[in-house]
């Protein structure tokens, strides 16, 4: 016996499709400062008040059907391996990431804070140049065929102050080599064409470490980029 046309699962099938066609998605590739650690912890923060959660719902304001996905590693890098932990290269399975999570209306790019830890001598060249091959790598992903490139979106993270605490040691040094940070960015903004945001206009590092973030500044930072995010989906 055929199902009728007002079935439950024809319901749930349409409704599926209409999810397909509409919903905008937002992939956010980053580190523990998007992962929301909690300064001074190894705690997180729930999705609602990290700020890809505050950003999920200050674009639904204006957007409709808008989900904010997140792929965010504790001590990712940009391009660079950490000599203790595996997989902290941020190339390690972005073009997968982009694949994966296809299709994709936006890619939001947060990354060079682990590029200053105290065991590299990375300096802001070194992360911007960093960022610009992951903008290549995303630009290249093996996404569906008629599936689109996403446009990016790199969110320069505030400038490292005095850094202390349980990561003190791991940072020691970083505030000097992260100077220059936004303006190296920008130049491998304009050099290929992507839009560069800075975190450091709306919101300071952590009070209480110096190098995360602490829970005001998501809510502050995930509504800056709100702003900055909703004409590059709504394209």
């Amino acid at each position: 016996m055929q199902p009728q046309p007002d079935a439950p699962w024809g319901v749930i099938e349409r409704a599926d499709r209409a999810y397909t066609r509409c919903v905008q998605q937002v992939l956010v590739y980053a580190d523990s400062l998007s992962w929301g650690i909690i300064p001074g912890t190894r705690r997180r923060l729930p999705f609602a008040e990290r700020w890809p959660g505050v950003l999920e719902r200050s674009l639904t304001e204006c957007l409709p059907d808008v989900r904010v996905l997140e792929d965010c590693l504790n001590g990712r890098r940009t391009v660079f391996d950490d000599p203790y932990l595996p997989g902290r290269s941020g190339l390690h399975g972005l073009a997968e990431s982009i694949e994966m999570h296809s299709p994709l209306s936006l890619v939001i790019l947060m990354l060079g804070t682990n590029d200053f830890q105290s065991m590299h001598p990375h300096t802001a060249w070194h992360a911007a140049q960093g960022i610009a091959r992951l903008v290549r790598e995303i630009r290249a992903a093996p996404v569906e065929p008629g599936m689109p490139i996403p446009p990016v979106l790199v969110v320069v993270p505030p400038p490292i102050v005095a850094p202390r605490g349980p990561f003190g040691a791991k940072f020691d040094g970083a505030e000097s080599k992260c100077a220059g940070l936004a303006e190296a960015y920008r130049a491998v903004g304009m050099e290929l064409g992507f839009p560069v945001f800075e975190a450091g206009t709306v919101t300071s590092s952590s009070r209480v470490d110096g190098i995360h973030l602490d829970a005001d500044q998501h809510l502050l930072l995930g509504r800056a980029l709100a702003a900055v995010a909703a004409p590059l989906i709504s394209r």
